[in-house]
């Protein structure tokens, strides 16, 4: 299976970008299935309905999010009506979060990808043990018998945590993604036991910024110590950074992984691949 993951979308520029160049990625590598994360896609906080749906019709077939999944409150009530889009599992059963936290997709062919979306907890927001709640969901729903690729996607801010995770889930998933510090890093590999691994997919964003943000607020913060107001998305093109992901059709595991950037600052890659006609 041919699987795409896309890291933050950040505002309109990400929005724009993702709707730019998806539609042809999908075409050009024949992907069956995209999963995008998209937590800070409505003005760089949280996502709406209207955000979402642009998304969708981009080409996504899952968005996942993160720590600021509620920062738009209609998000609370439009996360019920649609099983798209995926919340971070591991809140606590008491909180009673709205939405799920892993799901299972049909894909046009009929094979099935189990997608789950992770919060760390090292210097974030302190929710249930991730490491549990995945072993749970990876249990239930297991790869090469319940669903034919599962991907997890872990936001979270600490790269051991990220990295831990990735080994934690090794040979029980087809891919194990970190978002959440919008930087595209250069570790991309299939770790021993067959699961497909990035510390952090990056961002689709404008990076002439801070980490998808007009410059002048977190410069100010950071020299000054002092607020001047809220953080703004970057308005300029944007980079759509990710990552491409084949799988092996008995086993679910990976065969390959490689980056993808186009558009905007970053240096430019899409992975070569063959297309069988018909």
């Amino acid at each position: 299976m041919r699987i795409a993951f896309f890291g933050d979308v950040v505002g309109r520029s990400g929005r724009e970008g993702l709707a730019e160049h998806l539609p042809a990625l999908r075409r050009r590598l024949g992907l069956e299935f995209v999963a995008v994360n998209a937590e800070n896609a409505a003005a760089g906080f949280g996502i709406t309905e209207s955000t979402a749906r642009e998304l969708f019709d981009a080409g996504a077939d899952c968005l996942t999010l993160g720590n600021h999944a509620w920062d738009q409150k209609e998000a609370l009530t439009y996360i019920v009506r649609e099983p798209r889009l995926i919340r971070p599992l591991n809140y606590p059963a008491m909180s009673q979060a709205p939405g799920r936290g892993a799901q299972l997709f049909e894909t046009q062919t009929g094979r099935r990808v189990l997608v789950i979306n992770l919060l760390g907890r090292v210097f974030m927001d302190s929710l249930d043990d991730p490491f549990a709640a995945v072993d749970r969901e990876l249990e239930a729903c297991p790869l090469g018998m319940a669903a034919d690729a599962v991907i997890v996607d872990m936001h979270a801010e600490a790269t051991s945590e990220k990295m831990a995770m990735g080994h934690f889930c090794d040979a029980r998933a087809s891919l194990v993604v970190g978002t959440h510090s919008h930087v595209p890093t250069a570790d991309c590999q299939v770790l021993p036991g067959g699961t497909a691994y990035q510390t952090d997919a990056g961002a689709c964003a404008d990076y002439d910024s801070v980490i998808g943000n007009q410059k002048d607020e977190p410069l100010r913060r950071f020299t000054t110590r002092i607020s001047g107001g809220r953080y703004r998305p970057a308005e300029g093109p944007a980079t759509v950074c990710g990552l491409y992901l084949e799988t092996d059709d008995a086993t679910g595991l990976a065969r390959r992984i490689e980056p993808i950037r186009i558009g905007g600052r970053l240096s430019q890659t899409i992975p070569a691949v063959e297309l069988v006609a018909g």
